[in-house]
C-alpha cells in the first residue's frame, strides 16, 4: 500500500522513558569505540574507567529514543529500504551521569523527491530530565525513504546543508571502528535488522551489514570534542551532518577538520566520504 503522507506526519510516535546510570553511560561510551586507548584519560572518563563518569555528550541521540518504529505497518513505510540521511543534535545542558528522561519524537516534514526516487522524512526529538522538566538536547533527523517516493509529501523545501570551506582541513583524527561494533551499537534501541542480519543487508543491496549511522557520528564527534573543546563535554553545543555512504563494521574513520568547525570524515581503506557538510559549535571557555 502506497505512503499516504498525512499518515506519517500525523503518526503518534510513543514517548519513551527511560533511567539510566553510569553503567548504561560506560556501555555507550565504549559502542562508539572509546575506551581503545587504556592509557588515555579523556576517553577513560566517558567509558567508567576512572572515579568520575562523565556522558559522552551524543549520548542524547539515543536516550529516549523511539526504536525503529518505521517498521510498524502503520506507517505505511517499506522498512526495508529505509536509510538514515542527516542528523543533528543541539545539546541545551549537560546530560547527567545518571537520571531518567522522557524523549518526545515527532515527524516535521515530508518531501517527495519523485517516483522512483524516494522521499525525504524530517523528524524531531524533545530530550527532558523527567525530574526537573529540563529541556536536555534536540535532536534532528532526516530519513531517505529509498522505497516512497511518489507519494505526495508537502510543499515544504528540502533544508540546506552547510557548505565545508575550499581550503585543505586543518587536522584530520584517525579513529579505527570494531568488526562486531554494530553487534553492540545495536543495544543502544536501534535493531534495525539492515545492521545485524545479512540476508537483510544483502535485500537491501549492500554485501554485509553496515555500521549504524549515529554510530559513524559518535566516532567522527570524538575527535570534534577532542580537537576543538580539549575533551570538555560540557562546551559540546550544536552538531549537524549528512550521511553520504554506507561504513562497514572494522573500518577506520577519518574525520578530517576545519577550525570554524567543519568536518567530513572518510574511511580511509576506501578513501570514501561517509559523513559531509558537517557542521560542530562549541561554547566559549577553555579547551
Amino acid at each position: 500500500m502506497p505512503l499516504d503522507p498525512q499518515t506519517l506526519l500525523n503518526f503518534e510516535i510513543p514517548e519513551q522513558r527511560q533511567g539510566y546510570g553510569h553503567r548504561e553511560v560506560a556501555f555507550y561510551a565504549l559502542s562508539i569505540g572509546l575506551g581503545q586507548d587504556p592509557l588515555d584519560t579523556d576517553q577513560l572518563r566517558f567509558a567508567g574507567g576512572l572515579d568520575e563518569i562523565v556522558a559522552f555528550p551524543t549520548m542524547a541521540l539515543v536516550l529516549g529514543h523511539p526504536g525503529f518504529w518505521l517498521a510498524d505497518p502503520r506507517t505505511g513505510v517499506d522498512a526495508t529500504r529505509v536509510l538514515h540521511g542527516e542528523q543533528g543534535m543541539t545539546l541545551h545542558a549537560p546530560l547527567p551521569p545518571a537520571g531518567t528522561v522522557i524523549g518526545r519524537t515527532r515527524v516535521t516534514g515530508l518531501i517527495d523527491k519523485g517516483a522512483g526516487k524516494g522521499a525525504l522524512m524530517y523528524s524531531e526529538k524533545d530530550l527532558v530530565d523527567a525530574d526537573t522538566g529540563t529541556l536536555l538536547a534536540t535532536t534532528r533527523s532526516t530519513t531517505f525513504l529509498r522505497g516512497d517516493g511518489g507519494c505526495g509529501g508537502t510543499n515544504a523545501e528540502p533544508k540546506q546543508v552547510h557548505q565545508l570551506p575550499d581550503t585543505p582541513p586543518d587536522i584530520a583524527i584517525e579513529i579505527p571502528t570494531r568488526p562486531e561494533q554494530a553487534l553492540w551499537y545495536r543495544w543502544n534501541c536501534d535493531d534495525n535488522p539492515l545492521h545485524l542480519n545479512p540476508a537483510v543487508a544483502a535485500r537491501a543491496g549492500f554485501e554485509r551489514p553496515i555500521l549504524h549511522g549515529l554510530c559513524t557520528l559518535g566516532v567522527a564527534a570524538q575527535a570534534l570534542l577532542r580537537t576543538l573543546a580539549g575533551g570538555n563535554a560540557g562546551r559540546f553545543r550544536t552538531l549537524d551532518a549528512r550521511f553520504t555512504a554506507p561504513v562497514y563494521p572494522g573500518e577506520t574513520l577519518r574525520t578530517e577538520i576545519w577550525r570554524d568547525g567543519s568536518f567530513r570524515t572518510r574511511v580511509v581503506e576506501r578513501d570514501v566520504v561517509v559523513i559531509a557538510n558537517g557542521r560542530f559549535e562549541v561554547a566559549a571557555g577553555d579547551g
